[in-house]
Formats: C-alpha cells, sequence, structure tokens
C-alpha cells in the first residue's frame, strides 16, 4: 500500500483485501499461463472489480440498473485501458440478457440483499453460470448490523433486526451464515470457502486508519487473520462466501 494513496483508498483496500485475496487463485493473477475466464459483475456498478479483473485479461461484462454507473465504468475502463461490455439490468434481467451455461465466474456482491426473491436470484445465478462455474457472493450480515446499532445506542432497532429475515430500508435484507448456506444450497451450489470481511474495518475509527503511520496496512494485515477464524465470523460486517456449481 503506497504513502500517495488517498485516505479513501486506504478504507477501502482494507475492506476488500480479504475479497480480493480469495478470488486471486480463481482469476491467475500474476500467472500469464492461465486461461481467460468469462466473468459476469452483477451490480458491478463504476467498476471498482470488473476494471482490475479485465486488467488481468479476462472477458468481464458488468450488469447494473444504473446508467450513470455504468457511464462511469465506461470511462474509467478507457482510462486503464482494458475492454468492460456492460449492459442495463439486474438480477431479474439475466434470463433475457446472459446466455445458458455460459460463464465461468459470477461476482455478486451487494446485491442479493435487494432482491425480492434470493432464492429465485441465486436460481438465475446458477443457469448463467457453466457446470463448474464459481459463484462469488458477498452479503450484508445480520449479526453485524445488531451489533453496530447496539453500539450506536439504538437498542430498540437491534432487538428488532435479531430475528428479522425481511428487506428494509435501503440496505435490504441481511443474512446470517446459515441463511447463507442454505439458499446456496437449495439452488444447487456447494460452498467451497467462507470468510468473514470488514471484522474490524467499520469498528476502527477513519481518523485513525488515515492519520497513523501503517495503521491501513496492519488493519489489513488483521483481517487476513481473522477472516476464517469461526470465533470472529459473527462480527463481520459482510460474509464472502465463495460456492461451485
Amino acid at each position: 500500500m503506497s504513502a500517495s494513496e488517498r485516505p479513501s483508498e486506504r478504507r477501502g483496500a482494507a475492506r476488500t483485501a480479504v475479497v480480493w485475496e480469495t478470488l486471486r487463485p480463481i482469476l491467475g493473477d500474476g500467472d500469464t499461463s492461465a486461461p481467460a475466464l468469462d466473468v459476469l459483475d452483477i451490480g458491478g456498478g463504476t467498476g471498482g472489480f470488473a476494471v482490475r479483473v479485465a486488467g488481468l485479461g479476462h472477458r468481464v461484462t458488468v450488469v447494473d440498473p444504473n446508467p450513470d454507473a455504468l457511464a462511469s465504468l465506461a470511462r474509467r475502463a478507457r482510462e486503464e485501458g482494458v475492454q468492460v461490455a456492460s449492459t442495463q439490468g439486474d438480477l431479474s434481467d439475466l434470463a433475457q440478457s446472459m446466455p445458458e451455461a455460459g460463464i465461468d465466474l459470477v461476482l455478486c456482491h451487494g446485491v442479493l440483499e435487494l432482491a425480492d426473491d434470493p432464492a429465485a436470484a441465486l436460481g438465475a445465478i446458477a443457469r448463467v453460470l457453466r457446470p463448474g462455474g464459481t459463484l462469488s457472493l458477498l452479503v450484508a450480515q445480520r449479526n453485524a448490523a445488531v451489533v453496530a446499532r447496539a453500539m450506536a445506542g439504538h437498542f430498540g432497532q437491534a432487538k428488532a433486526l435479531l430475528d428479522d429475515d425481511t428487506a428494509s430500508g435501503r440496505a435490504g435484507r441481511r443474512f446470517t451464515l446459515a441463511e447463507g448456506r442454505e439458499l446456496l444450497g437449495g439452488a444447487g451450489f456447494q460452498v467451497v470457502s467462507v470468510h468473514g470481511i470488514r471484522v474490524f474495518a467499520d469498528l476502527v475509527p477513519g481518523s485513525l486508519v488515515d492519520l497513523e503511520s501503517g495503521a491501513a496496512a496492519a488493519l489489513v494485515d488483521l483481517e487476513h487473520e481473522v477472516a476464517q477464524r469461526p470465533d470472529y465470523l459473527p462480527l463481520a460486517t459482510q460474509l464472502h462466501l465463495v460456492a461451485t456449481r
């Protein structure tokens, strides 16, 4: 992590580093002999993941409902000198917009929470994945949301959220690990790894990460260290489940 990085970039690295490290073997990062993959980024927005994946030589398509986000994606891709295809739509449009069994890797990060029917959404993703294909699923975790509300003094909201698996507010629904596993199994997926994401990144004051020398790098190291420790999974803001068909 370079000293020239802006504070927002340092905080972003702490929030995404474990996800990238998990995807690295799948994407063949650094292996020039690795085959190019057909990658679908659902809700990929401005291309924070898609452009980087395309830079590794993969064929990437972003599906997102926001035309402004897709315009920003196109600009970012041009600036980075990579090609990223895009289409305006969401999970409900996959059957019409994507060929069946044509995708090697689906990135579904922060999207399932907003689906009207998460089980049907995962079924649609399974349909576009080739046999043996991989799903990278990143979802908000309910346990951490309860803790966050309690720490903010919103005790009634924390209590109400304890067993609430319905969509609520702008963030949509949140999932426990057991619920995520059950949904994936019902759609024909086999979970191969689970990581806790943002175990501490959302609890540490931003001013400390921004101003304290070496704090951002140390936070990233700590996130890596606890990501697969079962005792710390309930504290993670998000769960990263990697699954195959």
